[in-house]
């Protein structure tokens, strides 16, 4: 039995979760709506507050997607009532980072500031302060969404190995390499 599958999603106060003949996970809070297909052999059932989802089979197929769809519909549960957030971090001499609305321009050290729009369904700002590294705060309740959205970010200037410059998440480990070293002879 799939030990992530097999565990029942708790349905917090004020979301609501549907199940279409199609099935069809639908799930809406107080933060947005969400939708998911969910593969026909994967029967989901919602009972006592509960999200259980059930496999017809212990083939490797049905195990794989008995835990994907659990974890991907409590995501929607959580974002839909809590919400999910990432943050970047821009290390580097002269990054910067500042947005109007839904547009974020980001000056990374090439001969033009990037200016990119973000989908309408993330909240973004910007925090800039003395003596600290300019960090890009995106929110949303679509956890799939906001994670394509910031690597998109991230992959404009990645962290690099020697110096660490670059767009990194707050709290990533960059494996760092020694430089040059000069052979004494």
């Amino acid at each position: 039995m799939s030990r992530i599958g097999k565990l029942p999603i708790s349905i917090p106060a004020g979301v609501t979760v549907t199940v279409s003949p199609e099935n069809v996970v639908k799930v809406k809070g107080p933060k947005g709506q969400l939708e998911q297909a969910v593969n026909g052999d994967i029967t989901v059932k919602i009972s006592e507050g509960n999200v259980v989802l059930e496999r017809p089979s212990d083939s490797i197929p049905h195990r794989s997607m008995h835990g994907l769809y659990r974890s991907l519909i409590y995501n929607m549960v959580i974002g839909v009532s809590k919400g999910w957030e990432k943050q970047l971090e821009l290390v580097g001499v002269g990054y910067r980072a500042s947005n109007t609305g839904q547009v974020l321009e980001l000056s990374l050290g090439f001969s033009h500031n990037l200016v990119f729009r973000l989908p309408e369904e993330i909240k973004v700002s910007t925090k800039s302060e003395r003596n600290q590294n300019p960090l890009v705060i995106l929110e949303s309740h679509d956890k799939q969404l906001i994670g394509l959205v910031a690597n998109k970010i991230r992959s404009f200037r990645k962290p690099e190995p020697y110096k660490g410059k670059g767009v990194k998440f707050v709290g990533e480990v960059i494996r760092r390499k020694a430089g040059k070293s000069a052979n004494a002879k």
